[in-house]
């Protein structure tokens, strides 16, 4: 790895100057980067903000860790050996059954390769390069996330029901399968219901922290919800409010 280019594409990470943090509570952190520069520097940035990191350097090791040991974060490269991003974080939802919160870390930063992430289970998808207070921004909304006390509730319109502790979501009886992604869209949407909520709302509120507002990830997702939850049913629930944003509401 050369350092001097790396010093200008993570200056905050090299530089390790103190940053604001919002965290409620430190957190046992499973790192999967292969490049040991990078990995180190976040590494200690981190542990600076009071986590305890754990690191692997291949997809392999990083997923026997997580079988191994009980985390509350992961954070992870995408192209790497053994097994990348995709193939790791697919493994530890599907195989482990793990709800561990993933925020992936790569250079792909095109809309199918964020929209890849996020169907493989990964919370959030931070593009290369950037700077260690956004990394930073990331972990802490995932710690306040964690630190919230779980209400059990049933947040419904017209015949759709979804759980907000059993994870389950029905309508008309019939359950559906979201992905975590598409579960906390629709819980934010069924929390706001006959409301419009704009880009800018989704964006803070489902994805935790200010995204790139270039993307269509938004419009990806709507699609992924009106076809698992409406289908061919006669009664449509998600509206586009044109200029404005998305509401559910009963037709």
């Amino acid at each position: 790895m050369d350092l001097k280019r790396d010093s200008n594409q993570y200056p905050e990470l090299l530089s390790l100057a103190p940053v604001q943090s919002n965290a409620f509570n430190p957190m046992n952190i499973l790192l999967v980067e292969d490049e040991a520069a990078v990995s180190s520097f976040i590494k200690r940035g981190l542990e600076e903000e009071g986590h305890h990191l754990t690191q692997a350097f291949d997809g392999i090791v990083g997923f026997s860790l997580a079988s191994q040991s009980e985390f509350d974060l992961i954070i992870m490269d995408v192209v790497m050996p053994g097994l990348n991003g995709f193939q790791l974080c697919e493994k530890i939802r599907k195989e482990l059954s793990l709800s561990t919160p993933i925020i992936m870390l790569t250079a792909l930063g095109s809309t199918d390769d964020v929209v890849q992430g996020l169907e493989n289970g990964a919370d959030d998808y931070l593009t290369k390069p950037f700077k260690f207070k956004e990394l930073l921004a990331r972990v802490n909304a995932v710690t306040r996330r964690i630190s919230e006390p779980v209400n059990a509730k049933v947040l419904s319109v017209a015949d759709l029901t979804l759980n907000t502790e059993t994870k389950e979501v029905h309508r008309d009886g019939s359950e559906i399968k979201l992905t975590a992604r598409e579960f906390t869209f629709l819980e934010y949407l069924l929390k706001n219901k006959n409301r419009v909520v704009s880009r800018t709302d989704i964006l803070e509120n489902v994805w935790g922290v200010e995204y790139d507002m270039g993307t269509n990830v938004i419009e990806v997702y709507i699609n992924y919800l009106r076809k698992k939850i409406e289908g061919n049913n006669a009664s449509k629930l998600i509206s586009t409010v044109i200029g404005m944003g998305y509401t559910i509401k009963e037709s």
